[in-house]
């Protein structure tokens, strides 16, 4: 079996295309998965212009796996959405909707 048409693999910590044109992409880590309101500011007003804000969060799906951190426009500690005080988001991120803050359980439904 040739493996001609099959791609190369790709080193473990290289960013895959939404991540690469995500506004978030040059900040700091520490921003990005912090679990504070002050530290992750500067990535919530990336995301207020970020292009990939939906394909982020539908790929992380971070009420799915516990995530700590800044995804789609919303901080999460734990996998649920973090309420930030309107004054210290960008105007575009305070329509975003509400998120359900239940997890479905492993091989259940949220029904």
């Amino acid at each position: 079996m040739s493996t001609d048409s099959c791609p190369a693999p790709r080193p473990h910590d290289e960013p895959v295309g939404w991540q690469t044109a995500a506004a978030c992409a040059g900040l700091p880590p520490k921003a990005v998965f912090s679990k504070k309101v002050k530290e992750a500011a500067p990535v919530l007003r990336a995301c207020a212009r970020c292009p990939v804000r939906r394909d982020c969060e539908r790929i992380v799906a971070p009420a799915d796996n516990w995530f700590d951190g800044v995804c789609g426009g919303r901080l999460y500690r734990s996998g649920r959405p973090v309420e930030i005080p309107a004054h210290l988001l960008p105007a575009a991120l305070t329509a975003l909707p509400a998120l359900p803050t239940t997890r479905a359980r492993r091989g259940g439904s949220l029904a």
